[in-house]
C-alpha cells in the first residue's frame, strides 16, 4: 500500500487551502437528499461515457507548510466495465499519467523516463482513489464509502451535491482518512475534490470546462517511448 499512497498522491498531486465555507452558503441536506443523490448517479452512471477538463492540483504539505500547484487536462473514458484515465500536466512542467488495465504510468518527458506501476491487485483501490466521481454509480460509491451528506452547494454555477466520504475498507483509510466532492449527479461528474491524508497533509482538486459525453482527442494524452527511454517498474 506504500506504492498506492505514492501513486495516488501523484496522481492527484496538488496543493489549495482550502477556505472555510460558511454554513449559510449551502444548503442543508433535507431528508432522503442522499437516497436521491445516489438515485441520481445510477442513472447518471448508465449514460457516462466520457469527461474531459481542465485541472488544478493542489497539495499543502504539513511540515514544510508549503502548497505546490499542477495544471493542465484530464479525461475519464468509459472502456467496457473498467475507466480509462489521462491526464497531461502542463504547469509547471509536462508530466503524462495514464490508468488502463489496473496499470499506471507516469512519463516525464524532460528525462525521457516513464514509471510503470502494475496495480492490477489493488485496481478497486486504485480506482477507488482516482475515478470516484467521474461515471461511476450510487451504489458502488455506496459500497465502497460510508457517505455524509453535507448538503447542495454551488461550484461555478453548478448545483452539486456536497458528499463526505470515508472508505469501508481499512487498507484506503490508512491511505486516506476521508475525502470530499462536490459531484454533479445530474452527469455523474465532480466539479471539486478534497483528499485528507492521515499525514494531515491535504490535496484539492479543481476541475473547469468539463466536456461531457463528447469525443476525447487522445492524442495528446499519449505516451510516446523508443529505445533511449528509461524505464522503472514496480
Amino acid at each position: 500500500m506504500t506504492t498506492l499512497r505514492r501513486i495516488a498522491a501523484s496522481l492527484l498531486s496538488s496543493a489549495l487551502i482550502l477556505a472555510t465555507t460558511p454554513a449559510s452558503l449551502h444548503a442543508q441536506p433535507k431528508p432522503g437528499h442522499l437516497d436521491e443523490v445516489l438515485r441520481q448517479m445510477d442513472a447518471a452512471s448508465l449514460k457516462f461515457q466520457s469527461a474531459e477538463a481542465n485541472f488544478r492540483w493542489d497539495l499543502y504539505e504539513r511540515v514544510v507548510k508549503q502548497t505546490t500547484t499542477q495544471s493542465g487536462t484530464i479525461y475519464f473514458k468509459k472502456q467496457g466495465a473498467t475507466t480509462v484515465m489521462g491526464a497531461r500536466v502542463e504547469q509547471p512542467s509536462v508530466r503524462i499519467i495514464e490508468f488502463r488495465n489496473g496499470v499506471v504510468r507516469l512519463y516525464d518527458p524532460g528525462v525521457d523516463h516513464v514509471t510503470i506501476v502494475d496495480a492490477t491487485k489493488n485496481k478497486a483501490q486504485f480506482e477507488s482513489f482516482l475515478t470516484v466521481g467521474f461515471g461511476g454509480s450510487g451504489k458502488d460509491l455506496a459500497k465502497a464509502w460510508t457517505i455524509s451528506d453535507l448538503g447542495d452547494e454551488m461550484v461555478d454555477g453548478v448545483q452539486t451535491a456536497k458528499l463526505d466520504l470515508v472508505a469501508k475498507d481499512p487498507a484506503v483509510r490508512s491511505n486516506c482518512t476521508h475525502m470530499t466532492l462536490w459531484v454533479d449527479p445530474v452527469r455523474g461528474v465532480q466539479l471539486k475534490q478534497s483528499l485528507y491524508l492521515p499525514s494531515e497533509d491535504y490535496r484539492t482538486a479543481v476541475y473547469t470546462n468539463i466536456k461531457y459525453n463528447q469525443k476525447v482527442d487522445e492524442k495528446q494524452y499519449q505516451i510516446k517511448t523508443d529505445s533511449k527511454t528509461t524505464v522503472d517498474q514496480h
